[in-house]
């Protein structure tokens, strides 16, 4: 490919893919800033290595692994710098976001969510990953991947308007091409 075939397929991605990368994004960090840092650096890194990949929606499939991979990699970042250093690494933990969407009761119940049991919660319901599947994404244990899902289950059961002691239901819904 040459550099106008990159730049065009880049632009194809962003128009065909964006905003469902962008909401990804954002359900798996809880900010739309922090959500398009990921999207960036995500199409950057899949796009860089020159894959020969025509169809826009496999793009956007290894986008979206790739940027599921950068957001688990940055939680274990971010907790060993926590461990190893604690005064430099604390953080102001005001999203400016928020401000934007106190109104949005699930975004406030997500953004309460720990980062991992968040990054679980995300992997599973908007990415219908197995719990094997979460856990080997978040190299984790079944039993923890649990943990995490029950946890952000409990957390967000009132404000879904369902039992946390309910089981888990999917719906099947066939979704029509835009």
């Amino acid at each position: 490919m040459s550099r106008p075939d990159i730049a065009e397929v880049v632009a194809d991605v962003y128009r065909e893919g964006g905003s469902r990368l962008a909401a990804y994004g954002y359900v798996l960090t809880g900010s739309h800033h922090d959500a398009e840092e990921l999207v960036q650096a995500a199409v950057v890194k899949t796009l860089v290595k020159r894959r020969r990949l025509d169809d826009h929606r496999a793009i956007e499939g290894y986008v979206r692994a790739t940027m599921r991979t950068l957001h688990i990699d940055g939680i274990r970042r971010d907790t060993t710098w926590r461990r190893l250093v604690p005064k430099v690494a604390s953080r102001d933990p005001h999203d400016h976001a928020a401000d934007v969407e106190e109104h949005d009761e699930i975004s406030r119940a997500l953004a309460e969510l720990p980062p991992r049991v968040r990054t679980a919660v995300a992997l599973r319901f908007y990415d219908d990953l197995t719990v094997a599947d979460i856990a080997v994404a978040m190299r984790l244990s079944d039993g923890t991947v649990k943990k995490y899902l029950a946890e952000g289950r409990q957390r967000l059961a009132p404000v879904l308007g369902v039992s946390a002691d309910e089981p888990e239901r999917l719906p099947v819904v066939e979704r029509s091409k835009p």
